[in-house]
């Protein structure tokens, strides 16, 4: 007979605490209340050989844990099942044999023990609990199939007989409400966990439950009180921090960010806390208050590359360029192989107009994926970058290479090839080539006559070419007398507009605005009016109908850069029209229109340094607009800078003869012909001392 291992040396051995043994040997060693029929009663002797083997099983089955030896898993397992052919009718050996069969992923030998252990003892919690485990552990996608379904149904069996034993164990409590939500038994989960806080108003994890379940109801505003009264009754941070996700849920971000703010007070060194206000922060459009955030986050959180790029970002969207690369770098070395890093380095280079660089990161980015998977590459990856590509060579006017990169993402997919072909189209606009943007469009619909997009898509190309009768027909047709046609006549509107049928346009506009049932869509009704009346020269009518759209939505960036540049441009209150412009750039610090606006405003003010810079900025984004050209110029002659001017207006000229139809204004075009004229004049007539002079 082995002798029995003191507990002393049994703990030196384990290098733990003797609580485990001996609570192993008080289960071994405790008398049955009853002996199961045709069981064997072990004697002494055979109960001191089964605790013997049990404790020997118990060692190797730590050590297992430690090494992850199979070799100890096996000897574990053999073990028990020496101690259980001495004591055949221990619930406890069964459920230990049952825990390293779970543990050394024998699963369906660990489920056959422990339910062998509790047709012995059928308040074996820890049989109970090993079951729930396992069935948990097979879960996977809730609607994949019977088996799923049956296992889930098996695991909620297993934690209801866990809190018949044991009323208040929390842990099963929780995993049994999401094993309801799981059943879409949400009347059930709803009770448990509403159980849960009677007895523990602050528990974090039921509030998070519930909370949620109530949001995912349509039931937002009983989260929030919910979660509003919970953090009344505590300072606890995890509660501010999930009353800021249901506010952010309900989209009322101000007050996310106020609840989100009071958990970063409580907590400071809590990086989830300072995620979920940057984020409230980036939907409130606080970008530098959001930057902040994502700023300290990349102190708190070295080591994590996100932070880093988050910050990279929001320094490009406020233009400060060599913070963004800076930060970028930083992304770049904590996270070498991320794509998402690559395409917005590629981004950035863009914003920068560099795009000789984006263009570089983008084909290196697509080379690289299709080297690591045998020349197929990741279709959604590729499908990202080829359209950036694309996009970076149409900013370069670099039109052929733009298709082929927008051609190589057709063969991705139907989808991409869908985006593909509205890229196409779109590049064939810009190059202003219309006819082919137009046979384009036809082509697709030949193939999708059903199609909505591409039909609104040919008949704006059509407005573009000033076929205003064919596009109205074509948009006409897509009304169906329900809301949808708000939008078909807001589409309407524009086409008019673009042909010059301004009272048609007026009307269309208008019967748009009469159909809105929100907001934004009477924000693009009144600001399609202002822009037709502006074109019209009812200046006050125009400034009523932008002013309707800035009472609601402030910081709406088109209006406030067509409005100030409205102003601007008839020198009529040319501070209010700078600060309304600063505003829309303050949103858009890349955008080529906004920047011509502010610098045309400066002008207007005699700033001419002022002036320069940013149409200078603005040249660099949107280097072929006729109007910007033009500006420039004027900037120049007040400079005596005639010879920069005259070069400058005749590449406006240029432009101008390329221009759309519906762009080509021959007003403009006239008062350009006479300055270049009286420019040529002037340097005609300057004597050879003079025209060596530099500018």
């Amino acid at each position: 007979m082995k002798t029995i291992l003191s507990a002393a040396l049994l703990a030196m051995l384990l290098g733990a605490p003797t609580a485990p043994a001996q609570s192993a040997a008080e289960a071994l060693t405790t008398p049955r209340a009853q002996t199961p029929a045709g069981s064997i009663t072990a004697t002494d002797s055979s109960r001191a050989d089964a605790y013997y083997y049990f404790t020997m099983g118990h060692l190797q089955e730590r050590q297992y844990e430690m090494t992850s030896s199979a070799e100890l898993a096996t000897q574990s397992i053999e073990s028990y099942k020496q101690a259980l052919e001495l004591d055949p009718g221990s619930a406890v050996i069964l459920e230990r044999l049952a825990e390293i069969y779970a543990k050394s992923q024998h699963i369906r030998d660990a489920v056959i023990q422990a339910q062998n252990a509790l047709k012995i003892d059928p308040d074996n919690v820890d049989a109970h609990r090993l079951l729930a485990r396992i069935y948990v552990r097979t879960l996977g996608d809730m609607s994949a199939g019977e088996v799923q379904q049956e296992n889930l149904a098996k695991a909620v069996e297993q934690f209801q007989a866990i809190l018949r034993i044991e009323p208040n164990d929390t842990y099963s409590l929780l995993w049994l409400a999401r094993l309801y939500r799981f059943q879409n038994q949400h009347a059930e989960a709803e009770k448990v966990l509403r159980r849960i806080l009677a007895h523990d108003s602050d528990n974090g994890p039921a509030l998070e439950q519930l909370s949620q379940l109530l949001i995912d109801q349509g039931r937002s505003q009983e989260a929030i009180e919910l979660l509003t009264h919970a953090a009344g009754d505590t300072a606890s941070p995890d509660v501010y921090d999930l009353l800021g996700d249901a506010y952010s849920q309900a989209k009322d971000y101000p007050k996310a960010e106020q609840a989100y703010r009071q958990a970063v007070a409580a907590d400071p060194d809590d990086p989830g806390h300072r995620h979920g206000l940057a984020q409230a922060l980036l939907s409130e459009d606080k970008y530098a208050e959001a930057l902040e955030q994502f700023t300290k986050l990349s102190e708190l959180e070295p080591g994590t590359s996100e932070n880093f790029l988050r910050a990279a970002q929001l320094y490009r969207r406020l233009g400060e360029f060599d913070q963004a690369e800076a930060s970028l770098a930083r992304a770049k070395q904590l996270a070498p192989g991320s794509l998402e890093i690559l395409y917005n380095e590629a981004l950035l280079y863009e914003d920068e107009g560099h795009y000789d660089e984006a263009v570089k990161v983008l084909t290196d980015a697509i080379a690289g994926i299709k080297s690591q998977t045998g020349g197929e590459g990741n279709p959604s990856a590729l499908a990202i970058l080829y359209e950036q590509l694309g996009t970076a060579y149409r900013a370069q006017r670099n039109f052929p290479a733009a298709l082929a990169a927008f051609e190589e993402l057709g063969k991705l997919n139907p989808d991409a090839q869908k985006r593909a072909r509205m890229l196409v189209i779109d590049t064939y606009r810009d190059s202003h080539d219309i006819d082919r943007a137009i046979a384009e469009a036809k082509k697709a619909l030949d193939e999708s006559p059903q199609a909505l997009d591409m039909t609104v898509t040919l008949a704006m190309l059509y407005g573009e070419k000033s076929d205003t009768a064919a596009a109205r027909q074509l948009l006409q047709g897509l009304l169906k007398g329900n809301d949808a046609d708000q939008e078909i006549y807001l589409d309407i509107a524009q086409v008019e507009s673009r042909g010059r049928k301004y009272a048609d346009a007026e009307q269309s506009a208008q019967k748009a605005e009469q159909m809105a049932h929100e907001v934004a869509g009477r924000e693009s009704a009144w600001y399609m009016l202002g822009a037709i009346f502006e074109r019209q020269k009812k200046f006050d009518e125009a400034e009523q109908e932008f002013r309707k759209v800035l009472d609601v939505n402030p910081n709406n960036a088109p209006v406030l850069n067509y409005y100030g540049y409205m102003l601007a441009d008839r020198g009529v209150r040319i501070e209010e029209a700078a600060s309304l412009i600063q505003r829309a750039l303050k949103q858009e610090p890349n955008n080529g229109a906004y920047l011509d606006s502010l610098g045309w405003a400066y002008y207007k003010q005699n700033k001419l340094v002022e002036a320069e810079e940013y149409l200078r900025k603005a040249i660099d984004r949107e280097g072929n607009d006729p109007t910007i050209l033009s500006h420039l110029a004027d900037v120049y002659v007040k400079l005596g800078q005639n010879e920069r001017a005259a070069e400058l207006f005749e590449r406006s000229l240029a432009e101008w003869q390329k221009a759309l139809p519906a762009d080509y204004e021959a007003e403009k075009v006239t008062v350009i012909e006479a300055q270049l004229k009286t420019l040529k004049r002037r340097l005609a007539q300057k004597t050879p001392a003079e025209t060596a002079k530099p500018q």
